[in-house]
C-alpha cells in the first residue's frame, strides 16, 4: 500500500513578511511542514499550490491564550472540531484551551483526550489544566505530573471561570508550580475575581446597573485579586499570568508591579477594549460576559496598556453557548462571547497601533506565555510552518451565520470591520484559503 503523501508544497506570493524579526517584501515556500525559503520573487516547484498574497501581510499564525472549546461536556455550544475551525478562519494557528469542561481537565488522563481530540483539528489545540481538583478551589491538581507526562505537556494552569479563592492556597499553587518550572517551565493564569463581592452580579457594578436595577460587580472584585497575586508572586517569585484584566486599577497595579521587576504578565479581550457596560441598556445577554464590560475609563486604560507594553496579550476568550441559553433572561443567561473569527480584525480597526505591534500581541508574545518561545519568525531555518496571510485593508461586515463556530453569540452582529485574514497555514497544511474552511 502506498504511503499517504504530505501537503503539496504552498508558495505564498506577493505580500509583505512582518514578523519578530521585522518587515521585508519576501515570497514563503512551504515543504514538508518546514518553511525552507523566504526571498523575492520565488519559483514555484512543480505541484505546489500558490496563494496569493497581494497587497497583503504575512505572518506567524496567531496564538489564543484563552479559548473554549467546551468539549468534553458541552458539545451542543462547541467542539474541538467547530472551534479549531473558527480560530483557523480567525488567523490562529494554536490556541489555549481552558479547563473548565465535563470533567475538568485537572489530570494527565482528560488532557490527553484532548490532545488526542485535537489531533486532526485544523490548528494546534494546547490543553490547559486546572490549579485545583475539579476547579472546586479546595485542593491542588497534581500539576507536576500534568506538565511532566509526555501525554498532557501541560504548560499553563488555571482555574478559568473563576479564581483560586483560598490565599493559603494560592500561595501553595505557586509554590508548587515554582518548583515544578525549575525543569518544565510552567506558568499559573489567574481569573482575579472575589467570589464573594461579585455574587449575584449580571454586570458592571456602575451608572448602569443602577439605572437598570440588575446587580452588578464592582472593578474591586477583580483588583483586590490582582493584589493578592502580586504579592505572592512577589513572596514566591512564581510565574503568573492574569487573564482578561477589565478595569484601569488592574492594568496600573500590573504596570507598577512590572516596573518593580515581578515575572508577570497579562492578557486583555477584544470585548474589554471596545465594548461598555453601555451595551446592556436593553438587557441584552449576549453582552453579559466575565469579568464584565466596564465603562469608558476602563476601556481608555487597557488601549494604553495595550499600547505600553503593560498587557502582553490580546486574547479571545471565546466563549460559545447555545442559542437557548443566550436566550434566557439577563440574569439567567450564561457570560460569554465568541471571539476567534473577529478577534483580529476588531483590533485592527479599534486600535491605534501599527499592525507590526497588533501582530505582537496576537502572535509571538502570548507564543512565549504559553512555553513557545520559538513561534513568531518567518524564516528559512526549517521550522514549522504556521502562518497567516492578512489583508489589512479588506472591509467586511459582521454576520453571525457566517461564522464557523457551532454557536452565534457574536457581540458584534452587523458591525464593519477593516481588516481580514485571507490564507491560513497550520504546520504546512493550507487550511483556509480566500477566507473559506479547506476542511
Amino acid at each position: 500500500m502506498a504511503e499517504r503523501s504530505g501537503p503539496a508544497p504552498v508558495v505564498i506570493k506577493g505580500g509583505d513578511v512582518v514578523d519578530r524579526d521585522g518587515r521585508r517584501r519576501a515570497d514563503v515556500l512551504v515543504e514538508d511542514g518546514r518553511i525552507v525559503a523566504v526571498e523575492a520573487d520565488l519559483d514555484a516547484p512543480g505541484r505546489s499550490r500558490v496563494l496569493d498574497a497581494g497587497g497583503c501581510v504575512v505572518a506567524p499564525a496567531l496564538v489564543d491564550l484563552h479559548t473554549h472549546l467546551r468539549e468534553p461536556g458541552r458539545e451542543d455550544a462547541e467542539t474541538i472540531e467547530t472551534g479549531a475551525r473558527a480560530a483557523a478562519r480567525g488567523g490562529y494557528g494554536l490556541v489555549v484551551a481552558m479547563p473548565n469542561t465535563d470533567p475538568a481537565i485537572d489530570a494527565v488522563e482528560v488532557a490527553a483526550w484532548v490532545r488526542a481530540a485535537a489531533s486532526s483539528a485544523t490548528c494546534e489545540v494546547e490543553p490547559a489544566a486546572a490549579i485545583t481538583v475539579g476547579r472546586r478551589g479546595e485542593e491542588l491538581a497534581p500539576m507536576d505530573e500534568l506538565a511532566r507526562h509526555p501525554d498532557s505537556r501541560v504548560r499553563l494552569f488555571t482555574d478559568d471561570g473563576s479564581g483560586v479563592q483560598d490565599d493559603l492556597l494560592m500561595r501553595r499553587a505557586m509554590e508548587y508550580a515554582t518548583g515544578v518550572a525549575s525543569t518544565v517551565p510552567v506558568v499559573l493564569a489567574q481569573h482575579c475575581e472575589i467570589d464573594r463581592l461579585a455574587a449575584g452580579g449580571c454586570m458592571h457594578e456602575g451608572e448602569w446597573s443602577a439605572r437598570l436595577g440588575v446587580p452588578g460587580i464592582p472593578a474591586e472584585a477583580e483588583e483586590l485579586m490582582v493584589v493578592r497575586d502580586l504579592a505572592l508572586a512577589r513572596l514566591t517569585g512564581a510565574r503568573i499570568h492574569f487573564q482578561h484584566l477589565s478595569t484601569a486599577g488592574s492594568v496600573e497595579l500590573v504596570r507598577v508591579a512590572k516596573g518593580a521587576g515581578l515575572p508577570i504578565t497579562a492578557e486583555a479581550t477584544t470585548h474589554h477594549f471596545t465594548l461598555t457596560h453601555a451595551e446592556l441598556a436593553d438587557y441584552d445577554p449576549v453582552f453579559k460576559v466575565n469579568p464584565p464590560l466596564r465603562t469608558d475609563g476602563d476601556v481608555a486604560a487597557i488601549k494604553a496598556g495595550l499600547g505600553d507594553g503593560t498587557i502582553d496579550a490580546i486574547a479571545t476568550d471565546h466563549a460559545p453557548h447555545t442559542q437557548d441559553a443566550k436566550e434566557l433572561p439577563l440574569d439567567q443567561a450564561p457570560p460569554g462571547m465568541l471571539g476567534l473569527e473577529t478577534a483580529l480584525a476588531v483590533a485592527l480597526t479599534e486600535l491605534d497601533l501599527p499592525i507590526e505591534r497588533v501582530l505582537a500581541l496576537m502572535s509571538w508574545q502570548p507564543a512565549a506565555i504559553a512555553g513557545r518561545p520559538g513561534w513568531g519568525r518567518v524564516a528559512a531555518d526549517g521550522g514549522p510552518a504556521s502562518l497567516c496571510v492578512i489583508d489589512a485593508g479588506a472591509r467586511w461586515t459582521i454576520d453571525p451565520a457566517d461564522l464557523a463556530s457551532k454557536s452565534r453569540n457574536t457581540p458584534y452582529a452587523g458591525r464593519a470591520l477593516v481588516g481580514r485574514v485571507r490564507h491560513t497555514i497550520v504546520a504546512g497544511e493550507a487550511v483556509v484559503i480566500d477566507g473559506d474552511a479547506q476542511r
